[in-house]
């Protein structure tokens, strides 16, 4: 079982030495993974961009427990949590897809949702799922998406749009105390004009409760613009990682070029 963080070790997040092939013993067996480390700082704000197939989400797979790696290990301020199931890393790691309805319950109304997300962790029993109470918390907390959602308790997730689906989802994933949030390419599927609105409430979710961030994006401009760190993850190794180096030098033209040179290296 998880501990509680206790904030002694700067690193928040360790990825030792690991090993991970998809499809062993098969004509399709793939090692993506080989003696593979990363690590996250408290406090990070991590862009990590890259091709398809260079291990950025295999690598959020592993810190939620999505995947095991067949060697090395996964800590968690400090703690080994490589065997920790990840429903009880998702106490202290939030997550947000690129299909907003991954993070939310498409029939069940906002409330609902909410009520859902504002009971993780807590003991099960045979109380009343939804607290009548909350409604104005959750209003409260809603008014500050400015989506205009704090009037819409009662209706379906499923019909709400795509950017207030994920604005949503935003919310249920930082709504209690957690240390690790992870965006999983949480734009990728939203307009510009929605993308744009999540990427600021985003910002505006780490700084207010202090988070630590991981983020998967295809979005180059969000990568330079958000965070403080940029990682471009090739062939599963951190190709590029602005690490203890000033991360103003790598703009989107700097990016692009890197991603053409793999290309040319690729035969593409």
């Amino acid at each position: 079982m998880l501990s509680e963080a206790n904030g002694a070790n700067k690193a928040l997040v360790e990825l030792e030495h690991i090993d991970l092939t998809f499809n062993p013993g098969t004509v399709n067996e793939t090692c993506l993974f080989e003696d593979f480390n990363f690590r996250v700082d408290r406090g990070e704000f991590v862009s990590v961009v890259g091709s398809n197939g260079s291990g950025k989400t295999s690598m959020l797979n592993l810190i939620c427990g999505t995947l095991s790696p067949e060697k090395g290990r996964i800590l968690l301020d400090g703690e080994d949590i490589t065997k920790v199931p990840e429903f009880r890393r998702s106490k202290r790691i939030g997550r947000v897809f690129q299909n907003p309805a991954k993070g939310t319950c498409p029939d069940l109304t906002i409330l609902e949702n909410l009520s859902l997300a504002d009971n993780k962790g807590k003991p099960f029993g045979l109380a009343r799922g939804v607290n009548p109470v909350k409604r104005g918390e959750y209003r409260e907390l809603l008014s500050r998406l400015h989506m205009g959602l704090e009037d819409k308790l009662e209706t379906a997730v499923g019909s709400l749009s795509g950017g207030q689906r994920q604005a949503l989802a935003l919310l249920i994933a930082t709504m209690t105390p957690i240390d690790l949030l992870i965006l999983d390419e949480h734009t990728a599927a939203l307009d510009p004009k929605s993308s744009e609105t999540v990427m600021e409430l985003t910002l505006q979710a780490i700084e207010e409760k202090k988070l630590t961030a991981l983020m998967v994006t295809h979005n180059l401009r969000f990568a330079t613009d958000y965070g403080t760190r940029i990682v471009m993850m090739h062939e599963g190794r951190a190709h590029l990682d602005s690490y203890g180096r000033n991360k103003a030098e790598y703009d989107v033209d700097y990016l692009l070029k890197e991603f053409t040179e793999i290309s040319i290296e690729l035969g593409n």
